[in-house]
């Protein structure tokens, strides 16, 4: 969770393992979305001598369809290349790093960025650097100053970042995937009866881990479709975002790699939209398909989305919590909320002064309408607790995506489709009790959002190892 190691062949592949992907109009400049895409998950920062970074031979790339058609209309594409320095030595660095040429440090990373638009390709830099990784405080005395070097503002309009990055992800993975297990702060009660059973408090299980992170900030006019005469309506200011890494195919003679193996064509081996979707709507057996396939063939598995397994398991793991979800789901009847908020967009009229509609392709992304303006004062349940500008649509670093998707999947979300159900007492206070306050590194309030990554000497800390 979100999508850490979330199906079994990509489980075992972690620099092509998309975990986390973040879209939202940037508060530090308006005009603008921040895409940020999460890899090579669950990352220890003590990780030498080899330490974590992207992979040479994966292709790194996020989507954005503004037409609603499920197929990208812009790709930002990252490709990398590893160099190293000092031919004779095991050591990441040898010495202090205190630049991003600095002679001390002997595995440096570049990559080639390049703009897809409508099936063209510009190449917007050849060989931009990337910071280290954060070894400790004596390996890289100011690591935020190499951040700010490894930041670029293009002449094309775009800012972008390419590096290791905290984990800014929340979620009590112990407790929910011991069979559904929430371990709130405070106990739950409804007309005096115990709802749920306090096992301790809560534990973020990806505290202290990094990533390694793509993001790239885009001036709005680059990402919406040309309005119509009379300005930008709602269907041209909402896009669809999604994230893709691919591999090259090899070919095997015998029981060797032929020797032009990797002039294959490219084979899309990870994919990530909405946070979850593959982790707890696809079933087991299907997941690595998923992986593979363009959000233009989601609609094979809308099934899942009206029918969700797991609002089929809350009545079962908590009885007598949830009559009105329990009586839902032997009815038998589609859930159209939620084919709404994760396959086509949230129509208006549902919501009061808000829609993020892509049209009737179902397809899993990110749906963000660009016309909401970043809110002052974001509220952690996104559209759940009156926040236009917070998941699903779009999603922020501090959404907690994990709430949110359990309390519409327990039936939140269902009065907005039919309005004569009532959800459960229960069904808008489920929660792992976490939020942004439960990751220790804090959040930038400006680009690249994601704070600084874990160093390898204080994490774990010391008093504690």
């Amino acid at each position: 969770m979100s999508s850490h190691r979330e199906a079994p062949e990509i489980s075992k592949d972690p620099v092509a393992d998309s975990s986390d992907l973040y879209a939202f109009v940037s508060p530090d400049r308006p005009d603008s979305v921040t895409l940020i895409a999460n890899y090579v998950p669950l990352q220890l920062p003590s990780g030498g001598p080899n330490f974590f970074e992207f992979g040479d031979d994966v292709r790194y790339e996020i989507h954005i369809d503004n037409d609603g058609d499920g197929h990208p209309d812009v790709t930002y594409r990252f490709e990398f290349r590893t160099e190293i320095t000092n031919q004779n030595s095991f050591l990441y660095n040898t010495g202090p790093i205190d630049s991003l040429d600095s002679k001390n440090w002997n595995r440096r990373q570049f990559y080639k960025l390049t703009r897809v638009t409508d099936g063209k390709e510009h190449v917007l830099a050849h060989k931009l650097p990337c910071p280290p990784c954060n070894v400790g405080p004596l390996s890289i005395p100011k690591y935020n100053d190499l951040v700010r070097q490894a930041t670029f503002k293009l002449s094309t309009g775009e800012k972008v970042f390419a590096g290791q990055r905290a984990d800014g992800f929340f979620v009590d993975l112990g407790a929910i995937f011991d069979l559904g297990t929430l371990r709130p702060f405070q106990q739950l009660h409804v007309a005096g009866k115990k709802l749920f059973k306090t096992e301790g408090e809560p534990v973020n299980a990806v505290d202290r881990m990094n990533v390694h992170s793509i993001a790239v900030q885009v001036p709005l006019s680059k990402v919406r479709r040309r309005a119509n005469r009379y300005g930008v309506d709602d269907r041209a200011s909402t896009i669809g975002v999604w994230t893709t890494a691919s591999r090259q195919q090899v070919r095997v003679l015998g029981d060797r790699v032929a020797a032009d193996a990797a002039v294959g064509p490219w084979t899309q081996v990870s994919r990530l939209g909405n946070p979850l979707f593959n982790e707890v709507i696809v079933p087991m057996s299907k997941k690595d398909l998923w992986n593979t396939l363009p959000p233009t063939e989601d609609k094979r598995f809308a099934r899942f989305v009206e029918q969700p397994e797991l609002a089929a398991l809350l009545p079962v793991l908590y009885p007598g919590v949830f009559p009105n979800l329990d009586a839902l789901n032997k009815s038998k009847k589609p859930r159209a909320d939620l084919l709404a908020i994760l396959l086509t967009g949230i129509p208006s009229g549902l919501i009061d002064g808000f829609t993020n509609l892509t049209g009737d392709v179902q397809a899993d992304m990110l749906r963000l309408n660009t016309a909401i303006k970043p809110s002052s004062k974001p509220n952690q349940f996104g559209l759940l607790g009156g926040d236009l500008a917070g998941f699903p649509n779009g999603r922020r670093v501090v959404d907690d995506v994990v709430s949110i998707a359990l309390r519409a999947v327990a039936g939140v979300t269902v009065p907005l489709v039919d309005k004569k159900f009532k959800p459960d007492a229960a069904a808008g206070a489920v929660t792992p009790g976490l939020s942004a306050a439960d990751v220790t590194a804090p959040f930038l309030r400006d680009f690249p959002f994601l704070g600084t990554p874990y160093d390898g000497f204080n994490n774990p800390p010391a008093a504690n190892s």
